[in-house]
């Protein structure tokens, strides 16, 4: 539901104006003076000015002026009994949308309403294309080609051009966002609004007020009304992130929303109709919430309509080199833009395949930003990396797979082995790059392969 603020001295004619524009539609707010509507615009969100052009201490031409130094792009129409065609022209080469001389008919103000606020959309809708250029989230931007991934990009794929709601469950650092804007930016919706809400990051009382939005005076301190997410979203899509998070009471509130497509807003008893997308979020097993009486079971349902499951990256080992080389390319670039550090040390790749991982590809990436900082060379080094990252991969090494009892030549022929299979594994059973990983020659690597009785389905 769009907002139109009207601004005039006469007592009596906003009140009229609200009551002709609300039966179209829309809602209103009210101000008297220039200064009361910059009151207003500071606390509210508006999509349309209509204000007198005289008025006494701040006039129409001032406030204008005010109004297009904190958002140059929000419309205002002018209106005036005493001016002339000169000053309405003069009006529109400042800033203005247009002019209407009083008395006017109820038919030419709606008109000039809708004209200015299809404008504005159109305005709205070329700045967030803008924003949104320099990073498209098209599904080059989801680095994998494991198996787990593969169906992941089939799932967008189908998903993308519905409707349906799509539930992401996925430990911490997954890229459950990045996969939302995939969906979002490859559907119907990708030149309306994307909003995002993280669940776990606002109290209860804000998270509810940041959704659904406030009516003036609805609680202490609430001065002026305000749009929520589901509103900004009007159109497009909202992604509420840890959705796990929000209160049993929340939860049946977003219920209603889901089934009913309308709400209310915080201290508001006009119920506002909405067409969003929801995409929900959460590192928590939802089905174990439900089961626990910690989530409600039907809500669960409504959100589990399209649900994804994001590998952890340690069941994705296949696809840490072409993260690697990814997060590489994003941030070994010089002051100059030149190319600093280019590569990774093969002992790097293998600490890297053993590690668990558990900020999955989150971490991966702080991990290579922070090494390439410290590194001094063109090659990422073991010393570059995090002190808590290799002293994990050497207690894992000493602990786990290796019988107590095993001698040396034992123990020495089972951590090659793994370092073998884990450098196929890398290298998509390539020979030729699993030995280079290795960093032994493609004949040593070929006769080891024979002596252990391996097979990879080899590739030359």
């Amino acid at each position: 539901m769009e907002t139109i603020l009207i601004v005039d001295d006469e007592k009596n004619y906003p009140p009229l104006l609200a009551a002709v524009l609300g039966d179209e539609g829309y809602e209103t707010l009210t101000a008297n003076s220039g200064l009361e509507a910059i009151q207003i615009l500071e606390g509210s969100d508006v999509d349309l000015v209509l204000t007198d052009m005289k008025m006494p201490g701040m006039d129409g031409m001032e406030l204008m002026e005010r109004i297009k130094t904190r958002d140059p792009d929000l419309p205002v129409l002018m209106m005036t009994a005493y001016g002339t065609v000169d000053m309405g022209m003069a009006a529109m080469e400042k800033g203005a949308y247009s002019y209407i001389w009083k008395p006017f008919q109820n038919e030419q103000l709606i008109l000039f309403v809708k004209q200015a606020l299809a404008m504005y959309r159109v305005v709205q809708e070329n700045r967030l294309l803008k924003n949104e250029l320099g990073d498209r989230y098209s599904f080059g931007n989801i680095i994998g080609k494991s198996p787990a991934m593969i169906n992941i990009f089939d799932t967008i794929v189908k998903v993308a051009p519905t409707n349906a709601t799509v539930l992401i469950q996925g430990e911490s650092g997954t890229g459950k966002e990045m996969v939302a804007k995939s969906i979002h930016f490859n559907s119907h919706r990708k030149d309306a609004p994307w909003v995002a809400v993280n669940c776990a990051a606002l109290a209860e009382s804000i998270l509810e007020s940041e959704l659904f939005g406030h009516e003036k005076g609805a609680f202490t301190g609430a001065a002026a009304m305000k749009k929520g997410r589901f509103e900004l979203a009007d159109g497009g899509t909202l992604f509420l992130d840890e959705i796990g998070e929000i209160s049993s009471s929340l939860q049946v509130k977003l219920l209603r929303v889901l089934q009913e497509k309308t709400f209310e807003r915080v201290g508001g008893v006009k119920p506002i109709e909405v067409d969003i997308r929801l995409i929900a979020a959460t590192n928590r097993n939802l089905k174990k919430e439900v089961e626990n009486s910690a989530f409600r079971e039907d809500l669960f349902y409504r959100l589990n309509v399209l649900p994804i499951q994001l590998p952890p990256l340690r069941e994705r080992q296949k696809d840490i080199p072409l993260l690697v080389d990814h997060f590489l390319q994003k941030y070994a670039s010089g002051p100059s833009g030149e190319s600093r550090v280019r590569k990774v040390h093969p002992d790097v790749h293998r600490l890297f395949q053993e590690y668990a991982w558990p900020g999955n590809v989150r971490e991966l990436e702080n991990v290579i930003e922070r090494a390439i900082i410290l590194c001094n060379s063109d090659a990422i080094s073991v010393n570059d990396l995090p002190r808590e990252l290799t002293r994990s991969v050497s207690n894992t090494l000493h602990m786990e797979g290796i019988p107590v009892d095993a001698t040396l030549y034992e123990t020495l022929s089972m951590v090659e082995q793994a370092m073998i299979k884990r450098a196929m594994l890398m290298s998509d059973n390539v020979q030729s790059h699993a030995a280079q990983i290795l960093g032994i020659g493609k004949s040593g690597l070929n006769q080891k392969i024979k002596k252990f009785g391996l097979d990879f389905g080899l590739k030359s």
